[in-house]
């Protein structure tokens, strides 16, 4: 990502943040491994102890699990890591362009959203970098929930003021939002960014054992799981109007399925909480309930991922900017649903049908389950090494220029 020449560097827009975005997600998916296949008696996560046990008494499949897991972690956690200073790098450089001040005019201007939602994810795995390569980390988790939370806060309040100079602009003035323009999901970007930062808000509630922090986490993270929800719910609705009035942006198609990650964000959110609750305050919830809140939140999902297929399809989004010389960064968006499917579905598994006694645990229908879960994995694995290849592989310059 270094080359100066490559697509990306050439034609640089805030939504390459989510090459960081996708990579970082897909480090979760890895983490999923550990954390349903690896025993962890007495904590909520598995950390580096637990692996280090599981693997030195684990028989071979779960050995090659756990090796596949740390790999992955690494790798994607490294991926994002970089991919998120390199798009920082760039964004220093737009700032001092001419088209920056443009697209601060436009619909686009949401589109600088996507920084601090990279960051938020950022934060997210190196945290479970942390647990899982980190000795001891856990003896210090408690030390260390403030500083997260504080992190996070200030993520979401530059998230916020972004949000409103946006809306600010363009509600308090006429005719300055371009409802032409609004046809696809690409303005629910903010709310992304305001469920990544809840559900990394709600982390503590789910770890801590401490009665205050836990309280602050179920505050702070229903905060802006909330606006999140709002938000996606207002612009989705306009938006729906206005692509039924204009049809679909071609390059923005992959935004349809934007509610697919949304829903696993909040979904997880409020699986933290409810442990949260439990734990420390006290109030049940039984399995059943939690099975059935993930299945309806996959069965939206399930509804979304299919429009978007749909309307990609018919509009040869694959031929155009896939298999074709077509470039978009607006394609980084495919990933972020197959990796939210994936971690879902684990969920769903583990959390939902096991824990209500459906299913048995590691029997021949949650193998065959879960290949489902590891098949959409494997998929966003190969379609991010291959956008990685087709927009950061180094071009000639006038390879760059054709492709303006």
């Amino acid at each position: 990502m270094s080359h100066n020449t490559s697509h990306a560097a050439a034609n640089w827009s805030p939504t390459y943040f989510l090459a960081s975005v996708g990579s970082g997600g897909l480090s979760v998916t890895f983490f999923m491994y550990l954390l349903f296949w690896v025993p962890h008696p007495g904590k909520s996560v598995p950390t580096f102890e637990n692996i280090a046990a599981a693997w030195g008494t684990g028989y071979l499949p779960q050995q090659i699990a756990i090796a596949v897991a740390m790999l992955g972690i690494a790798a994607f956690g490294l991926i994002n890591l970089r991919s998120l200073f390199w798009n920082f790098g760039q964004l220093a450089k737009f700032k001092k362009t001419p088209s920056y001040a443009k697209l601060r005019s436009t619909n686009a201007e949401s589109s600088l959203l996507a920084a601090p939602l990279a960051v938020a994810m950022s934060v997210n795995a190196a945290f479970i970098m942390g647990l899982v390569f980190v000795p001891g980390l856990w003896n210090v988790i408690e030390l260390l929930f403030p500083l997260a939370m504080a992190t996070f806060v200030i993520i979401g309040l530059i998230s916020l003021r972004m949000i409103g100079h946006f809306l600010g602009r363009v509600l308090s003035e006429g005719g300055i939002f371009d409802v032409t323009a609004h046809n696809s999901f690409a303005q629910l970007l903010p709310a992304f960014a305001l469920a990544m930062t809840g559900v990394g808000l709600s982390a503590p509630a789910a770890m801590s054992t401490v009665p205050a922090v836990v309280g602050i986490s179920l505050v702070l993270s229903t905060l802006f799981g909330v606006m999140s929800a709002i938000y996606a719910l207002l612009a989705a609705v306009t938006a729906f109007n206005s692509m039924l009035h204009y049809g679909t942006a071609k390059e923005a198609g992959p935004t349809l399925m934007i509610i697919v990650p949304l829903l696993t964000i909040l979904g997880i959110l409020a699986m933290r909480q409810t442990h949260g609750l439990h734990v420390v305050f006290d109030v049940h919830n039984d399995a059943a309930s939690t099975m059935m809140m993930i299945t309806r939140l996959l069965s939206v999902q399930i509804l979304f991922g299919l429009l978007g297929l749909v309307v990609l399809r018919r509009q040869g989004y694959a031929a155009a900017f896939l298999r074709g010389n077509g470039k978009s960064a607006g394609s980084y968006a495919l990933v972020c649903p197959g990796v939210a499917l994936s971690v879902m579905g684990q969920f769903w598994i583990n959390k939902g049908l096991v824990a209500a006694g459906m299913i048995v645990k590691f029997g021949t229908v949650y193998w065959a389950l879960s290949a489902v879960a590891i098949a959409f994995q494997v998929a966003m694995v190969l379609l991010v090494l291959f956008l990685n290849k087709k927009h950061f592989s180094a071009s000639a310059p006038s390879a760059a220029i054709a492709a303006e």
